[in-house]
């Protein structure tokens, strides 16, 4: 079998504290295999064996006291005022280089700053300008603005002027374009204006033409379209009619059918009543 206890398996089940499905496994176990249960025997001799050993009192060993004192550093006089300097150097060190704490000196006396230190520009010592002068700087500035302005205005006038121009030179040319046909049709005979009129005559006889057969092939499928959704609808209406009907006689059919069957069964009834009354009859005759 494939279940080997363990060092712990075999302690549990020596002091009884195994549990009920590992106890049966283990059982098994022993009963299979003969030297786990010379181990088992041996276990519970020396079980035995341990229960009569007694307890013995152990006794501590004496402590032996030197009778000459050591002294430690620190029970020297000076010990703990340089200790106390040097305590208090390191912790002003760390204090001042937690603080950025820095230390100068000058022809004033000893200064202490702490942070980082703020470096002061330079302050420029040029004079400032008079008022004579910040007013020739404006007039200078204006009479520059002035002339720039002037300048631009200027080009614009040359621009305006040229676009004026070419306006004019355009109009020029659609009027002589327009005088030009006015003289044509006036040198036009009464022929080529009956020509001309004729055409247009034609011309619109043909639309009218078009547009009045575009709009009967319209009506046309119009109409068309109409009377198939007409006979659709009065197809649908004969087929919901046919079916009402044929619901109807079904109706009727089941009635007939149940009535039939009620009077058959009211007639049977009645008949074995009226045997059974004769058949009474005659046994009391």
């Amino acid at each position: 079998m494939s279940y080997k206890p363990n060092e712990a398996a075999w302690m549990a089940y020596l002091y009884g504290e195994m549990e009920s499905e590992e106890r049966e496994r283990m059982e098994l176990y022993l009963t299979a295999n003969a030297n786990a249960r010379l181990e088992l025997e041996n276990m519970k001799a020396l079980q035995q064996m341990l229960r009569t050993v007694e307890d013995k009192e152990v006794i501590a060993p004496p402590i032996v006291v030197d009778n000459n004192k050591t002294r430690s550093l620190w029970d020297f006089p000076y010990a703990k005022t340089i200790v106390s300097i040097a305590a208090s150097l390191l912790l002003i060190m760390v204090v001042g280089r937690l603080t950025d704490t820095s230390i100068s000196s000058d022809d004033t006396g000893i200064h202490i700053s702490f942070g980082s230190k703020v470096i002061t520009p330079p302050v420029d010592n040029t004079p400032m300008l008079t008022q004579t002068e910040v007013q020739d700087m404006i007039n200078a500035s204006l009479h520059q603005n002035n002339d720039t302005w002037q300048q631009n205005l200027t080009e614009n006038r040359l621009k305006i002027d040229e676009s004026i121009r070419k306006n004019l030179a355009a109009n020029n040319r659609n009027s002589e374009r327009v005088d030009a046909l006015v003289q044509q049709v006036a040198s036009a005979s009464n022929d080529q204006i009956a020509a001309y009129v004729a055409s247009l005559q034609t011309e619109n006889m043909r639309m009218m033409q078009d547009y009045m057969k575009l709009t009967t092939n319209e009506q046309k499928d119009y109409m068309e379209n109409l009377l198939v959704d007409f006979s659709k609808y009065l197809q649908q209406q004969r087929n919901d009619d046919l079916r009402l009907l044929q619901t109807k006689i079904t109706d009727v059919e089941q009635n007939n059918n149940l009535f039939k069957a009620e009077t058959e069964q009211i007639l049977t009834s009645l008949i074995s009543n009226s045997g059974t009354s004769f058949q009474k009859s005659g046994i009391r005759n």
